[in-house]
């Protein structure tokens, strides 16, 4: 009897499950570290952001016409925030992108034959006494190939939550460089069904099928620290948590339901030179750290800011005049959602030098409703997020970071001391 009680209350719902998150160097400054990105970028860049994106371009554009097992590229390669998932019993652990901007989840299998399954932790079937065999294939388009697979059906588990016959993909093989230095094992696509390309549930909607969480919403906090004693991020499952934001979330609309697409009414640069005027839409991509945009207004925004060009499409920023630089504000649904220089500039260190770049880039992106921006990152460590199924919006609030005397962010210093130490979940 009390071990069929425990089992309801396992798969029972939870009102908040919290899933830490690890910051780790992104690929971009693994390459930058040992030589090779200006080469990478040279072979790949033409098609990161239009092959991951593709679903927001216009039907019969032929250069994006893709087939069922060929869809889109998810490019990772600015992915700093990583969590742990575990699949079978017993449980094998693996290393996962959260990312909001794809639908699947995938995870490199002990049959894999390529360079960057070996790096990597792999799931074994045969060890698994939960494992249920598809036999269905996938494959999805990285631009420098295929990556091929096999369909299968597992018990998940995601923090405190299990969940019984998820469908996955196990990769077999896993084309390039990219999956080689990856720090991740594979993806938890946190994206509406639709972008999908393994059929079955995404994982929260089994989430939310299987009544594992009391709301069907889902938030990320990504702390901006580089202190080891400090919270990382947390991806939180079923509600929000009022110790990690100041003030009341404000919520806008999600405009088509694939990517999580919100519409920007403008965005500013201090107070002034406005690009979109008109309002433009955007995507809200926890797969990537960067904020970008159409190429010809972030070529202004980056003259803007006095960023120079390098021959790979990045921009250099003397690190000197960072506490210069102006302010550039968002403004969604009426609200503005301002980030400074220290926010949006990004600070690598290349040897025993320090190099700081700006954190827009330009994408060339054009949905039915116009070209279109990526909120990444920059802007999301700067702004609890939260994402609501039930309600189909987007919610932002000021994130709450541990204080400093100089940080004029979030409620100020003895608000973001009292918050701290009260947490307080909520639903």
């Amino acid at each position: 009897m009390s071990q069929v009680l425990l089992l309801v209350l396992d798969v029972g719902p939870h009102s908040l499950v919290r899933v830490p998150l690890r910051r780790m160097p992104t690929l971009r400054t693994q390459l930058r570290k040992v030589g090779n990105l200006e080469q990478f970028i040279h072979n790949h860049q033409p098609e990161i952001f239009s092959r991951r994106y593709a679903q927001c371009y216009p039907p019969g554009i032929p250069s994006l016409r893709l087939s069922k097992s060929s869809e889109r590229i998810y490019n990772f390669m600015d992915a700093q925030f990583y969590g742990k998932i575990s699949l079978g019993s017993p449980e094998q652990n693996f290393t996962v992108v959260f990312d909001t901007g794809s639908a699947d989840l995938w995870i490199p299998s002990s049959y894999c034959i390529s360079e960057a399954c070996g790096a990597h932790h792999k799931f074994k079937a045969f060890e698994s006494s939960s494992f249920c065999h598809d036999g269905r294939v996938f494959g999805i388009n990285y631009g420098t190939g295929h990556l091929l697979g096999v369909m299968a059906r597992e018990t998940l588990k995601v923090g405190e939550i299990s969940l019984l016959n998820q469908e996955f993909g196990e990769s077999v093989y896993e084309p390039g460089y990219v999956f080689v230095m990856a720090k991740f094992d594979g993806v938890l696509g946190l994206g509406y069904p639709s972008l999908a390309e393994i059929p079955g549930n995404p994982v929260f909607d089994s989430m939310m099928s299987q009544k594992a969480i009391d709301s069907p919403m889902f938030s990320f906090y990504l702390s901006k620290s580089k202190s080891p004693k400090d919270p990382e991020g947390e991806l939180l499952l079923g509600g929000t948590d009022e110790a990690l934001y100041s003030g009341s979330i404000n919520w806008t609309p999600v405009t088509h339901k694939g990517y999580w697409q919100i519409k920007i009414d403008s965005v500013s640069v201090q107070g002034s030179s406005s690009f979109c005027p008109h309002g433009c839409q955007a995507i809200v991509d926890t797969g990537t750290s960067l904020i970008a945009g159409p190429p010809n207004e972030i070529l202004s925004l980056q003259g803007l800011i006095g960023a120079t060009p390098t021959s790979i499409g990045e921009y250099l920023i003397d690190c000197a005049r960072i506490s210069s630089l102006p302010q550039i504000t968002f403004i969604i649904s009426g609200v503005e959602y301002t980030l400074t220089s220290e926010s949006y500039i990004r600070r690598e260190a290349l040897g025993d030098k320090e190099i700081c770049f700006s954190g827009f880039m330009a994408v060339d992106i054009t949905s039915d409703n116009g070209q279109m921006w990526i909120l990444g990152d920059v802007f999301l460590s700067e702004y609890y997020s939260v994402y609501d199924r039930g309600q189909d919006r987007v919610g932002f609030a000021r994130a709450l970071h541990q204080p400093s005397p100089t940080s004029d962010l979030g409620g100020g210093p003895a608000r973001d001391q009292e918050v701290w130490q009260k947490p307080h979940p909520t639903k």
